[in-house]
């Protein structure tokens, strides 16, 4: 069987739709921040899970666009949504199947990119993530939300007994 491929992609910014104008999205990286741990009895080092490193995302849009350039730098309680939405689709197959990352935080750098008589105009912007969504055919696979402090992979918050100790 093929694999599920992205056909198409839209960025929406704060509700405001971006298909047609968005170029490039690169997705957050998860990754979880380790330190080798290694005592009398054990053969090797062992990873210990030390939180997350942080997340961010870019994309690039085909115009410098205004409502998107005012976001530039608001922190704090001014966070910024960002919902991407993608079609996965099998070659051949007639169905296809939704692909949702929210994300939530702000824009960290804006590359107003080179200008050039008549070629195409690319702004890229950097994104800070404190909240991260992935959904496939509606199912939520990943959750990260830093300030609240939950992680949840697979339906399993891995982090609930550390707030529950913590009395958070």
């Amino acid at each position: 069987m093929l694999p599920r491929t992205l056909r198409n992609f839209s960025l929406f910014v704060d509700g405001t739709g971006y298909a047609g104008k968005v170029t490039e999205m690169t997705l957050p990286t998860l990754a979880i921040q380790t330190e080798d741990y290694r005592a009398g009895g054990l053969d090797a080092p062992i990873a210990i899970d030390m939180g997350m490193e942080s997340m961010s995302a870019s994309f690039t849009l085909a115009e410098y666009d205004v409502n998107v350039l005012k976001l530039f730098g608001l922190y704090d309680q001014n966070a910024v949504d960002l919902t991407v939405r993608g079609a996965l689709q099998r070659n051949g197959d007639t169905d296809a199947v939704a692909m949702v990352v929210n994300l939530t935080g702000s824009f960290s750098q804006f590359d107003p990119g080179s200008l050039e008589a008549g070629a195409m105009t690319e702004a890229s912007f950097e994104f800070a993530v404190r909240y991260y969504k992935l959904s496939i055919a509606a199912e939520v696979l990943h959750e990260v939300d830093i300030e609240n402090m939950t992680r949840v992979i697979n339906g399993t918050d891995q982090l609930q007994s550390l707030r529950t100790a913590m009395g958070v």
